[in-house]
């Protein structure tokens, strides 16, 4: 698959700042707050790390290919 190394760069830097917000937040979460607040934080951190994890993936293969977009 193609892309332009403007798009890969900006998979990468989506998945940066993506990265730092959830944990950031993670960090900044007050005690005092039901269980269940805390499990479904839990489950969003996880989800949007995953997800900022795979983005990251695919930007530095777009920025590592080679290849143009005739193949």
């Amino acid at each position: 698959m193609w892309m332009s190394r403007k798009i890969a760069g900006f998979l990468i830097a989506l998945a940066a700042f993506m990265i730092f917000e959830w944990i950031s937040l993670g960090f900044n979460l007050a005690d005092g707050h039901a269980t269940g607040f805390y499990v479904v934080h839990g489950i969003l951190i996880g989800v949007n790390l995953v997800l900022a994890v795979v983005l990251a993936v695919i930007g530095l293969r777009g920025v590592r290919s080679r290849k143009g977009p005739a193949g």
